[in-house]
């Protein structure tokens, strides 16, 4: 099977992109656009589709097993981790590997995550002692603990644009892991930064549902985040006993 592998490209230190189309060439059903991009960079001398030189491909990975979300860009159009991008799947010759929108461009398909950690920073977001939640919130934590932060989920949330007061749903299930474990004096400062860095600037498109590459139910978590968060907080005991009875 013949691929154009075309890839949005951007020189270090430039604010100009360019597209740029590379051949690829398998037999292998299953070869990924992480299998791609690390088979095109270890050609002896990369060239594009016209036979012209090319530099290698900047884009980032680490684990290449869907457990880091380091390789998050977009692929034809939607955000996704490139190694899990199986080229077979998409039923066309074209794949299109572009770097995520929401976040500045370092060159080509990298970009700079740091905010999601800056944002998760300023929530406080760690325990200051030991706790032993319910089983209940123990399934919960777990849950939410298989967030990668790739970032795939802010790509397309019309709320979100990095250093805005909105720190999207990448903050949900980590808030919502310590939330589900804290002690009550923790518990106050956390949902007062919940309500005004995620409660209060999410606008419910859930436009991240279906796109976690870990399958998260975000809209489970957001709801149960609410719950613990504000509802609590503001003494609704309806809400508060939803979420531990669930």
């Amino acid at each position: 099977m013949k691929y154009t592998i075309r890839i949005l490209r951007r020189d270090r230190g430039s604010t100009e992109s360019y597209i740029q189309d590379f051949e690829y060439e398998t037999e292998n059903d299953s070869d990924t656009a992480a299998t791609a991009l690390t088979s095109l960079n270890s050609r002896e001398a990369l060239t594009d589709i016209s036979g012209l030189p090319a530099r290698a491909i900047e884009w980032e990975c680490s684990c290449l097993q869907k457990k880091c979300g380091a390789c998050a860009m977009r692929i034809n159009g939607r955000p996704g981790l490139a190694c899990d991008a199986v080229l077979a799947d998409f039923g066309k010759n074209i794949i299109e590997l572009e770097p995520l929108r929401k976040f500045p461009v370092i060159c080509d398909l990298t970009v700079d995550r740091s905010i999601l950690f800056e944002n998760l920073k300023t929530l406080r977001l760690w325990l200051a002692q030991t706790s032993d939640p319910s089983d209940k919130m123990q399934e919960l934590a777990y849950e939410s603990s298989e967030c990668l932060q790739c970032g795939c989920c802010l790509e397309i949330c019309p709320n979100f644009y990095a250093g805005g007061k909105f720190f999207g749903m990448s903050a949900v299930p980590v808030t919502t892991r310590l939330l589900a474990q804290m002690s009550k004096a923790e518990y106050k400062e956390i949902s007062r930064l919940y309500s005004k860095h995620i409660f209060s600037g999410c606008g419910k498109s859930l436009a991240c549902r279906d796109i976690c590459p870990k399958k998260i139910d975000t809209e489970k978590l957001l709801v149960n985040a609410n719950a613990l968060a504000v509802w609590k907080r503001n003494g609704n005991a309806h809400f508060a006993r939803s979420v531990n009875n669930e």
